[in-house]
């Protein structure tokens, strides 16, 4: 059961709603449930997250936007380090963040409205909407198949090298990728994120977002999502605005010599990390479904408040949106559409994370008990888990044993 925050709510995990007949109120809590009143001292400024957090900064290990909200009020907000080095621009709260993989729960909450209008169904096959598509696809991947990434799909690896110039080029690639898809399993039998062009799946769930709206994606989510939530600093944003607005943060990918490179002025520059080996966030001109969305921290608070209102999604969506859908690595870990589910200390967590070169992002929200925690980080070194380890921590009591010791 989904609680969001002290309003409860029918839950889809398990469980009835703690709701009162007619009046839409929540009931007192049952004994031994998770208080939502209280604010760990932890959390407070000058608590053991803030102050770990300017020992970071202090060391030249943190750059970027640390936000703690409950039930929509800042609890604790620091920002430290550049957002922009050449133009001497420091980050701030109002400074948007590229998202990376941290943006992709923005595809869901698309679909799932267009599923509460009736407009699709989560049970369709996608060549109900995407012609092109072989028939091992089109007749037996359905659209939750896709959102929960278990279409069993694989495509080529993209070409990281490129530099796009366009949004219609990126479209167009877009577009030819999806064709280009091959099953690999049996859809529904397991995840194909692991897949080299398992990402896939996610970019065929934004063309059928653009096949029954008759929008862009892009345009889709900044009007439907980022417009609703009054997300007034979040954005699919173009490499020319990337270079041009100064409240974007520019990432900063270490280099061989030890140097710290703007990624989005040096595309020859790529990553060092192995995992993204070469790769460079400023070649793609603008993001979609699998990632690269900007957001500020405050937007991302504002994201969960439209979760928890009624604002993006009626309750039951929303419930659907936050729920689990299969079992993760973990006996509390589970898998939901596009980010994964949690169990931390006695509470439900959702949201996703996401890094590429230069970029280190994760936003989470905590509805048993209202909290929402935001962190944003636009250069290479930052250590993004034992942030997330700490912030945890703060927040439900867990136990906190963070890589290093760090």
């Amino acid at each position: 059961m989904f609680r969001w925050g002290g309003a409860a709510t029918a839950g889809v995990v398990a469980g009835a709603p703690l709701v009162s007949a007619g009046t839409g109120r929540a009931e007192a809590a049952p004994s031994g449930s998770v208080r939502h009143d209280r604010i760990p001292p932890d959390t407070l400024p000058g608590g053991a997250f803030d102050r770990y957090l300017a020992q970071l900064a202090a060391e030249g290990r943190f750059s970027g936007v640390v936000l703690l909200s409950h039930r929509g009020r800042t609890v604790l907000s620091r920002s430290y380090g550049m957002a922009d080095q050449e133009r001497g621009i420091r980050n701030h709260e109002g400074v948007a963040f590229n998202l990376s993989s941290g943006s992709q729960p923005f595809l869901s909450v698309a679909v799932l409205q267009l599923a509460q209008q009736g407009r699709l169904a989560l049970s369709d096959t996608v060549g109900t909407y995407l012609p092109g598509l072989t028939g091992d696809i089109a007749d037996k991947v359905t659209v939750h198949h896709l959102l929960v990434g278990t279409a069993g799909l694989d495509a080529p690896m993209p070409d990281w090298q490129r530099i796009f110039h366009s949004r219609e080029e990126v479209h167009d690639y877009q577009a030819q990728w999806v064709r280009q898809a091959t099953p690999v399993a049996v859809p529904g039998a397991g995840s194909s994120g692991h897949l080299p062009g398992g990402g896939v799946g996610f970019a065929m769930a934004a063309q059928i977002v653009e096949a029954v709206s008759g929008m862009t994606f892009w345009g889709y989510v900044h009007t439907h999502v980022f417009g609703r939530c009054n997300m007034s600093g979040s954005a699919y944003y173009t490499r020319q605005q990337w270079l041009t607005d100064s409240h974007i943060a520019h990432p900063y990918m270490l280099q061989a010599d030890g140097s710290l490179v703007d990624a989005v002025r040096n595309l020859d520059k790529g990553s060092l990390d192995p995992n993204i080996q070469g790769r460079n966030p400023g070649r793609g001109f603008i993001g979609y479904a699998s990632g690269d969305g900007f957001a500020t921290a405050p937007d991302l608070v504002r994201f969960a408040e439209a979760l928890r209102d009624g604002t993006l999604l009626d309750r039951p969506y929303a419930d659907l949106f936050a729920g689990a859908k299969l079992p993760g690595p973990e006996p509390t870990s589970f898998d939901g559409y596009t980010m994964p589910v949690n169990i931390v200390n006695g509470q439900w967590v959702f949201g996703r994370g996401g890094g590429g070169g230069g970029i280190g992002a994760d936003w989470s929200i905590y509805p048993d008990t209202g909290w929402v925690g935001v962190v944003l980080s636009n250069c290479d070194g930052v250590p993004l888990l034992d942030i997330l380890l700490r912030e945890a921590a703060a927040i439900t009591g867990a136990p906190v044993d963070p890589p290093g010791g760090g």
